[in-house]
């Protein structure tokens, strides 16, 4: 008797497992190999994405790019790219970053070009090899007046002769110059910074405005004062005047005296009339007045009526009549203690004085001098 094979109850229908497809292993496995595959092509992707950003552009023109005053490396990576320097600026700051530079970038303009390489250029911004700028050279020398100086500068066309000395009379720029500060509201100054435009050679940038020149040469006499004795403040006070007067005396003292060595005793001679109530009677505050210098002051000229005529008037003049120099400055603040009271020049070509105590010895020291230029 035949019998119909039956299945046996519970077992596994293996012909019908077979076909239900890949085991759990094998999708495992297949979602792994892509997740790998796929973060291999984004870090593929990231890496190309970067070493594009780095690599040098196209070559082109050179081009001069400004780095601004203040402007942070990070900002500065912007300007790159839009001049075209580098490809990417958002790469250009996380590398900075990578290789911790930009620190010392240093302002100025530079002169950079389409394909160079990311590290040339920022070894350049570290150097500071900036563009050097045009320059105008100009030299103020020492005793000249605020009018010499504009017509000086006037004539080598740096500057508006009337314009200039409009700035030199004005009140509202360069307070943040220390000297000028001392500067009394006086209406009877005949040029407000008249004696503060230090006389030196300067060197600035082409196209400098009359501003800008004005202001570097009050600021060199800010320079200038620090190169003193410390205690040069206190000498001032103990020869009993402020900063105004002791400039104005170092004006004198500039326009009097043309050998070194007598700076000291003309300023000593200028400190005793002072004491002495007596009218200083300077001829170069006269001159100071008149249009034109003259070889010799006449009688007439001597009796114009200003404050700055010091044979009209005691005491100083209301401010300096020429810019002095340091060698003057320093006369004034250490002057040569004497007894003198007059001085006249010697008319041997000398360019030196003779000095007296007296009116009498100086009476003889007058003689004594027309008797030089006699022989």
């Amino acid at each position: 008797m035949d019998y119909q094979k039956q299945p046996i109850q519970g077992a596994p229908d293996r012909g019908r497992n077979a076909r239900r497809g890949p085991s759990k292993a094998r999708i495992t496995l297949w979602v792994i190999t892509s997740l790998f595959g796929l973060f291999i092509l984004i870090a593929a992707s990231i890496a190309f994405y970067i070493w594009n950003g780095l690599r040098p552009t196209s070559t082109g023109d050179v081009r001069e790019v400004v780095l601004e005053n203040g402007m942070s490396p990070f900002e500065f990576a912007q300007v790159l790219e839009d001049q075209g320097i580098i490809r990417d600026g958002f790469i250009f700051k996380y590398y900075l970053r990578y290789k911790d530079e930009g620190s010392r970038f240093q302002a100025g303009t530079y002169e950079l070009a389409p394909g160079m390489e990311i590290d040339a250029v920022i070894a350049k911004l570290n150097a500071g090899e900036t563009v050097q700028a045009e320059t105008i050279r100009f030299t103020i020398p020492e005793g000249f007046t605020i009018e010499q100086i504009a017509d000086t500068l006037s004539k080598d066309g740096l500057v508006n002769r009337d314009a200039f000395l409009a700035l030199a009379d004005g009140t509202s720029k360069w307070e943040d110059v220390e000297a000028i500060r001392a500067i009394p509201d006086n209406k009877n100054l005949k040029h407000r910074l008249e004696g503060y435009l230090f006389p030196e050679t300067y060197e600035m940038e082409k196209g400098s405005t009359a501003e800008e020149i004005m202001d570097r040469m009050l600021k060199e006499l800010d320079r200038k004062l620090v190169a003193l004795p410390e205690e040069w403040e206190e000498a001032m006070k103990e020869q009993g005047v402020n900063f105004h007067e002791l400039m104005t005396i170092a004006s004198l003292i500039e326009r009097e005296v043309v050998v070194d060595k007598e700076r000291g005793l003309v300023a000593g001679v200028i400190y005793n009339r002072l004491k002495a109530k007596m009218p200083l009677q300077i001829d170069a505050t006269v001159q100071y007045l008149l249009d034109k210098q003259k070889e010799r002051l006449m009688e007439k000229d001597l009796e114009v009526e200003s404050p700055y005529n010091t044979y009209k008037v005691n005491g100083l003049p209301p401010g300096p009549i020429a810019s002095p120099s340091l060698k003057s400055i320093e006369a004034a603040l250490y002057p040569e203690t004497s007894e003198y009271l007059f001085y006249v020049t010697k008319k041997d070509g000398s360019n030196e004085h003779l000095f007296a105590r007296t009116f009498n010895e100086h009476n003889r020291n007058i003689r004594k001098s027309n008797e030089m230029a006699q022989k």
